[in-house]
């Protein structure tokens, strides 16, 4: 590191990002902004993706308080005066393969790097989750973060609890999906998605859609959802899935809500030990009354 250098960090795509002083306004994509904030990083501004709104997601804002952080705006609609308008010294990105930053428009991601460096984070399922977390847990040292969150320990408890839980003789299933109005669900396709391949090692039994269109999601009729009969279903509740208080007139959602424990599920996570401990703590209970009842 050169005198003129005192911060620098290599992101997923392999570019190094160097600054003379630690960066201290951290512009982040929404999911990286959570994240970091688990890590004790406060960032200056968020911005979302196209499946984003006017206002942040709280599905995917964690336990950072989106009126405590200035919120740009999401995807298409973002431009490079509006993200530079809070004079960010760093950008946080992430990227589901190949380095594209995601929620951005290439041409303003391009343009954006021109300005202010930009680090980018793969959180595709290219990387096993923990990677992930490590990877954010890195860029939170290098920015000034004390260490690892205490909620590290907790991660483990509750892991071990789920490993127990996958261990017995019966294995209730749990089926992940994001709600697309009155006619149909999108199923997950659990190997693609990190957070759901955790729950997957630890032996929570995760329906598998049948083979078919659609790298990450099988689309199918409530009624074909209903037929697979979980015992726990992990909703997706982000602000572009249908609410599950809409579906309620819809007789095959309705069977599956009756016949099945509902948990919240964000498909984009916070990576962080505390928001990841959280998520299995309700997939465990759900899935230990699943078994006692």
């Amino acid at each position: 590191m050169s005198e003129q250098t005192v911060w620098q960090f290599s992101d997923d795509r392999g570019q190094l990002s160097t600054a003379g002083r630690r960066p201290s306004r951290v512009l982040a994509y929404v999911q990286a902004g959570a994240t970091l904030w688990d890590h004790g990083i406060r960032p200056s501004g968020i911005f979302g993706s196209d499946h984003d709104g006017a206002v942040p997601d709280r599905a995917k804002t964690g336990s950072l308080p989106p009126d405590e952080v200035d919120y740009l705006g999401a995807g298409s609609a973002l431009d490079v005066d509006t993200l530079l308008r809070g004079e960010p010294d760093l950008v946080v990105a992430v990227s589901y393969g190949g380095g594209h930053v995601y929620g951005l428009a290439p041409e303003t991601a391009k343009h954006l790097e021109e300005h202010v460096p930009v680090v980018v984070v793969d959180v595709g399922q290219a990387r096993s989750f923990d990677g992930i977390g490590e990877r954010f847990a890195e860029l939170a040292r290098s920015l000034g973060a004390a260490g690892t969150p205490a909620a590290t320990q907790d991660l483990d408890t509750v892991r071990d609890r789920l490993r127990a839980l996958g261990a017995g003789p019966s294995r209730p299933r749990v089926l992940a999906l994001s709600p697309a109005g009155q006619e149909q669900a999108h199923l997950a396709r659990p190997r693609m998605w990190p957070e759901l391949r955790v729950l997957t090692e630890l032996g929570v039994d995760l329906v598998e859609p049948a083979e078919g269109p659609g790298a990450n999601w099988s689309t199918v009729g409530w009624a074909a959802a209903a037929e697979l009969r979980p015992a726990v279903v992990l909703t997706d509740i982000r602000s572009n899935a249908t609410p599950v208080d809409r579906l309620r007139s819809n007789a095959d959602w309705s069977a599956l809500e009756r016949a099945a424990a509902v948990v919240p599920w964000n498909p984009e996570p916070v990576c962080s030990p505390q928001a990841h401990a959280r998520f299995l703590t309700l997939v465990s209970e759900a899935v230990e009354a699943a078994r006692q009842g």
